[in-house]
């Protein structure tokens, strides 16, 4: 055999084993494309298809039949809230203050979860007396893991005595998270 009709022969084969190959590979496509004609679905050329089995969870089919493969959507991760109570920042617990005068409160607190705290949420009176003040406050900004300061202004009661106000911290769904905050002041008799 010469070099010229080894050469034809070696191009003849080769396009054979080509021409096989499409063959097959038609078959395969052809069968994905009728399969998507009878559901109704439409999919762009592709040499995978792909068919939802339930909301969050989608199969794959490769172009070969030896593996199938399950995806499964990951859920949306929810954040946390939480607050800590660092310190006080003014007032300290048993504070004397005379009747009536004005209570510049100041809190250290931290937001200790992974939510962000935004004007959605809220900072509301939950046991004592709410001295006067708004019964539910802003409390806002906080990004997790900073350390704001929480501040009311409070009227002391003109009668002499001890007086607490508890305060806790609100979600945008108005529930309870974190430690309650508190103020506590001694008010002065007339005597002093």
């Amino acid at each position: 055999m010469d070099r010229k009709s080894l050469i034809a022969n070696r191009l003849l084969i080769s396009l054979c084993l080509l021409s096989i190959y499409l063959a097959g590979c038609q078959g395969v496509t052809g069968k994905l494309r009728e399969n998507q004609a009878e559901q109704g679905i439409y999919l762009p050329p592709t040499s995978v298809q792909i068919q939802a089995a339930a909301p969050t969870t989608q199969s794959v089919t490769p172009t070969s039949p030896a593996a199938a493969i399950e995806f499964q959507a990951s859920p949306t991760p929810q954040c946390t809230n939480n607050l800590r109570f660092v310190t006080d920042l003014t007032v300290p617990d048993g504070t004397q203050v005379a009747a009536g005068s004005l209570v510049d409160k100041q809190w250290q607190v931290e937001n200790n979860g992974t939510c962000n705290w935004d004007s959605r949420y809220r900072l509301k009176f939950i046991a004592g007396a709410d001295l006067s003040a708004p019964l539910v406050q802003a409390l806002y900004p906080a990004r997790s893991g900073t350390q704001p300061a929480i501040r009311l202004t409070f009227t002391a009661p003109a009668e002499p005595g001890t007086y607490r106000s508890a305060w806790q911290a609100y979600s945008p769904q108005d529930e309870p998270f974190g430690d309650p905050i508190f103020v506590e002041i001694m008010v002065e008799g007339e005597g002093g």
